[in-house]
């Protein structure tokens, strides 16, 4: 046997490891953020219930591996050379799927990623094989693949995403119409019931859907699935009883009920899902000793991978896939990225800051719920309409700052409990993350976190997570079915390019986060941290930008340097950007800093105003400047070139004057500034008089005409909001004297 299969195993259990730090990262959002999205318990208790949840998943996994054997293609057709090329392309193509989608903080589903990788990769190897073999016909490609599961796939995901987010939304309306916000007083009446019920779920769900392998064929099994209405109520009756006591005790039972339900996800999600990744590795291997043991014959027919799996021989691995799933858990940065996409979806906040735009679609949905709203308030009684809306009534009894309260926690985590489990029991292909995502997608809708201020991002938000999951089983299978040819066609060399293709993406992404993400989550937390100095600092820094660009661009346009206007455009664009993203977090900056000082609040909230201003001027400068060029149109000529290279000397000036009285402090020459800047608007004017004669006359072009006009304009506004801004800070600085020296006094 050649020694190229010894290093393919090799690199097929490093795959394994890495495919399970990127489905940890992936799935953690499934089983963690209805705890970490309500509070209910402390960050490292929600860690140790889940990686509990996972140890137990991982050893007690079904046979989901069987899958990777003869899930999606038929081995017996299949050459041992032929199927360690199928593998490691499928390992290969899964790593760089599902890293993708959480470098975007995308949730999909593994499962889904792993059957279409292996059936892209199971039909590059068959259409290899075939066109290699005259006697074989490409219309016998459907004797080697198996697509009925990835049929069934599809159809679980279009269940998935409507049955879960109906039941959420339903089970969220009437849970919070009988609890509303002010939940306590009818927690205490009702709370051991309804979390009873919840409970009774959540089990049902950990014994069928993350057992269920273990306990299959026992009497137990048998005798519940004979008498199941039976047992869930006498289950129900036991767990309200239990809670009932708990109760009186002053025990929190929506927190047992909440931990009960990650730790039941977490088993289900190591014992049904992240398996996936060491099938794969683990029928390489078995593939491997088979063919080692028949004499090294790499053409040798794999018709024992058509044979199930036996559990009790890949135990030592599935523990270390266990303990790798659960260091993943307590490490993975990413892991927190992807559930920060759901739990912005999902917040009560509905204000500021947005994670996702809005789009032609979300405006049309939410103005057309908005005529339906509107429509519904003429038919429904006044009572009926006032009733519902004080159980709507929100107040945050818990003061946790949590983006949602426990109940609706609770609703999710049951509700995808018992779907998740009906599913499994009737041998519906329901996915776990699909159903998990949904209900709180649709639970935050009743609960109306969903709001007039953030629908529309969110529904875009939503819309966008949907359309991954579906481009997941495509991408899967593109991905993989060119790494299959890749590596059928180029063998040894393929096999080592491709290698170090994935381990410099892979070191790259997680290892190597960008500085630019780091340093704006260094600036958000500065603008809370000193909100002074922070401003200062951005101010001054938004200054020296827009000098430099205000330059370049006149220089650029000058020379007809299409290139750098378009830079210069894009930046110009994304210091707009991200002043309108401070802009419209005001509201939190302020609560967490200044928030009592009306004075300074005012004066920081103008700064900001002024900013935006000035850095949309610009953009109206730059754009239209490579828009003019871009389109090839007949350039400045030579009389408007040395107004405005006249016209930015003075821009320079005054921009250079209000620099140094930022970072200096001093003040003393604002005065000059505001002779320098009448002086400036006198000369604009003139030019624009004299433009404007120069049209009238014919002797300009009306398009250069027209730019040299918007020029003339934007760069008042620019100035004139430069001006503003220098005031306003120095009202700032002086406030901000007047507090700690009063502060100082009181101490």
């Amino acid at each position: 046997m050649e020694e190229i299969y010894y290093v393919m195993v090799a690199i097929l259990a490093l795959l394994a490891v890495s495919g399970l730090y990127v489905g940890v990262t992936n799935d953690a959002v499934n089983f963690l953020n209805s705890a970490l999205g309500s509070k209910a318990a402390s960050f490292r208790t929600i860690l140790i219930v889940a990686s509990v949840g996972i140890l137990i998943g991982a050893v007690t996994s079904s046979g989901m591996m069987d899958v990777a054997r003869h899930g999606m293609f038929h081995p017996q057709l299949f050459t041992f050379k032929e199927v360690m090329f199928l593998y490691v392309g499928v390992m290969f193509a899964n790593v760089i799927l599902l890293d993708l989608y959480n470098s975007l903080g995308l949730p999909t589903s593994t499962t889904v990623s792993l059957i279409f990788c292996l059936l892209g990769s199971a039909v590059a190897v068959a259409l290899f094989k075939i066109g290699a073999d005259d006697s074989i016909s490409f219309s016998q490609l459907g004797d080697y693949i198996n697509t009925k599961k990835a049929m069934g796939v599809v159809s679980g995901i279009l269940l998935s995403v409507i049955l879960a987010f109906v039941s959420g939304t339903f089970v969220m309306w009437i849970s919070r119409l009988i609890f509303s916000f002010r939940y306590m007083k009818m927690l205490r009446r009702l709370g051991s019931v309804w979390c009873g019920m919840s409970l009774t779920s959540i089990l049902y769900f950990a014994v069928f859907k993350g057992l269920k392998s273990q306990l299959a064929g026992t009497l137990f099994v048998e005798w519940v699935n004979e008498h199941l209405l039976l047992t869930l109520a006498a289950t129900w009756v036991v767990c309200s009883l239990v809670l009932f006591f708990l109760q009186l005790f002053r025990v929190n039972i929506l927190r047992i009920t909440i931990l009960a339900g990650t730790f039941s996800l977490a088993l289900a999600f190591a014992g049904n899902d992240l398996v996936n990744f060491i099938g794969v590795p683990i029928a390489g291997l078995e593939a491997f000793t088979v063919t080692k043991s028949a004499g090294g014959n790499e053409g040798l027919l794999m018709s024992a991978l058509s044979q199930p799996s036996v559990g009790g021989n890949n135990i030592m691995f599935i523990v270390l896939a266990g303990i790798i799933m659960v260091a993943t858990l307590w490490t993975s940065r990413k892991a927190m990225n992807v559930s920060q996409t759901e739990l912005s979806l999902t917040s009560a906040d509905g204000g500021g800051d947005q994670q996702f735009s809005s789009s032609v679609f979300s405006r049309a949905v939410v103005r057309a719920a908005v005529n339906t709203s509107r429509f519904l308030d003429k038919i429904i009684p006044e009572k009926v309409k006032n009733f519902v809306e004080k159980r709507f009534e929100y107040a945050d009894v818990e003061h946790s700052g949590a983006p949602y309260d426990m109940i609706r926690s609770t609703v999710n985590l049951t509700t995808a409990s018992l779907l998740i489990a009906v599913g499994t029991s009737l041998k519906l292909p329901l996915s776990t993350t699909y159903v998990c995502f949904m209900v709180a997608m649709g639970s935050s809708l009743a609960d109306k976190a969903w709001g007039r201020e953030s629908a529309v991002y969110r529904i875009t938000g939503v819309v966008t997570v949907v359309m991954g999951w579906f481009v997941t089983g495509f991408g899967g299978f593109i991905i993989a079915f060119l790494l299959g040819l890749l590596l059928m066609w180029g063998e040894v060399w393929a096999f080592g390019a491709i290698t170090l293709l994935c381990v410099y993406m892979f070191v790259h992404s997680n290892f190597m986060p960008k500085k630019k993400k780091e340093e704006k989550k260094k600036s958000d937390a500065e603008v809370r941290e000193n909100l002074v100095d922070n401003t200062l600092t951005t101010v001054s820094e938004t200054i020296k930008a827009t000098t430099r660009i205000y330059n370049r661009t006149i220089v650029a346009l000058m020379k007809e340097n299409r290139k750098a206007l378009k830079e210069l455009a894009i930046e110009a664009s994304e210091m707009y950007e991200e002043n309108r993203r401070l802009k419209y977090s005001i509201a939190s900056t302020l609560r967490s800093t200044y928030g009592s000082d009306l004075n300074l609040s005012l004066y920081y909230v103008q700064i900001l105003d002024y900013l935006n201003e000035m850095t949309k001027a610009l953009v109206h400068i730059t754009r239209p400047s490579f828009e003019h060029i871009d389109n090839n149109h007949i350039g400045l000529t030579q009389i408007q070139t040395e107004n405005l290279m006249s016209i930015n000397a003075d821009v320079n000036e005054i921009y250079s004057r209000i620099i140094y009285m930022f970072t200096s402090n001093d003040f003393s020459t604002i005065d000059e500034v505001l002779v320098m800047r009448d002086n400036l608007f006198e000369r604009l004017a003139q030019s624009t008089k004299a433009e404007l004669g120069r049209i009238n006359a014919g002797e300009s072009n009306s398009r250069s005409g027209m730019l040299f006009l918007g020029i003339i304009s934007e760069t008042k506004t620019m100035v004139l909001q430069s001006r503003n801004l220098l005031k306003s800070r120095r009202y700032f600085i002086e406030q901000e004297g007047k507090v700690i020296r009063q502060s100082r006094i009181y101490e």
